[in-house]
């Protein structure tokens, strides 16, 4: 991977799945976008590592929890990496909407781009 455009065009698909998912609550889909050792850290207070904890995390999202995202930066790491800041917001089925920042490092595994490395901050008012 070698500009800004490459790394966007790996992205953007793998968010708006992951976005999708979170979407429809289906915390395993969701979690099939993380590597078998990715590193999460979402709103809890430690992080956790592995499919099964990014499974549970999202298990206990309300229904109707949507992101809806919006990239700032891509870096490309290497040609089997790349890294992205983005600014998410988090709309709860309450109208209550938590902007977040949220950076991931994707990597190439048997041809598919996973998600392992997430971490998101709560962006204070």
């Amino acid at each position: 991977m070698t500009d800004t455009n490459q790394a966007i065009s790996v992205l953007i698909p793998v968010l708006d799945q992951w976005a999708d998912g979170v979407t429809r609550h289906e915390p395993e889909r969701v979690a099939a976008y993380f590597t078998e050792d990715a590193i999460f850290q979402g709103f809890d207070r430690t992080q956790t590592v592995g499919r099964p904890g990014v499974a549970a995390y999202y298990a206990k999202q309300p229904l109707g929890l949507t992101p809806t995202y919006t990239v700032i930066e891509t870096r490309a790491l290497s040609s089997e990496a790349l890294l992205g800041y983005v600014d998410v917001d988090f709309a709860l089925p309450t109208g209550v909407v938590i902007p977040v920042h949220l950076t991931v490092v994707l990597v190439l595994r048997a041809g598919e781009w996973l998600i392992q490395h997430y971490h998101v901050s709560k962006i204070e008012a």
